[in-house]
Order: structure tokens, then sequence, then C-alpha cells
């Protein structure tokens, strides 16, 4: 999963497509403007997006504030899973010592 920045005016330089996964979008910000397969849409805040494994698609922001979204492939492609990373991502955790209470005479 990544977040993709659409600054107002830009677009998906070319339509592409992939055959290893499907890619779901979820908008955060914005109103973005997709093709898939010829056929043109748009998806705002709150709304989803999912491109199958070989459509040709592109998006583009044709409206008046930046788009803002998550993009998650299915399998996940784009890094290792997230497991053997935790050690990196997570500060290490103090260990907490019992502590011993004196029995009163």
């Amino acid at each position: 999963m990544f977040e993709c920045s659409v600054p107002v005016g830009s677009r998906m330089p070319a339509a592409h497509s992939h055959d290893g996964f499907e890619e779901t979008a979820y908008v955060l910000e914005g109103t973005c403007t997709w093709t898939i397969d010829g056929v043109t849409g748009e998806s705002g805040p709150g709304e989803s997006v999912c491109i199958r494994r070989g459509q040709v698609h592109g998006f583009e922001n044709r409206g008046d504030e930046d788009v803002r979204f998550l993009a998650i492939a299915t399998p996940g492609v784009f890094a290792p899973p997230i497991s053997r990373r935790w050690p990196t991502l997570l500060p290490p955790r103090p260990v907490a010592r019992p502590t011993r209470q004196r029995s009163a005479p």
C-alpha cells in the first residue's frame, strides 16, 4: 500500500496496466477522474475504485483541489511482508520488571 498525491491539473503520463496484481484506490481528499478500459468516472473522499489485472487505466485531477488516495496492490508486490519489517518500524518496548513487596512482620 502507498499514498499517491495528484496536484491540481496533473495526470498519469500514460495509460498502463498490471498483469501481476489488482489495484484498489481509496480516495482520501479531492476528486479523482479515472479512465479504466475506456470508461471515465470520478471518485471522491471515502470512495474507492478497483482496477482488475490487465485493465488499461489512468487517472487525472480535473478538480480545484489536490487529490490524495491510498493505492493497495493485491497481492502485495511493492514491499516484503510487514511482519519482517516490524523490528525496524516499532521502537523497542521497555521490559517491565516485577517489584517485590515486603510482607509485614
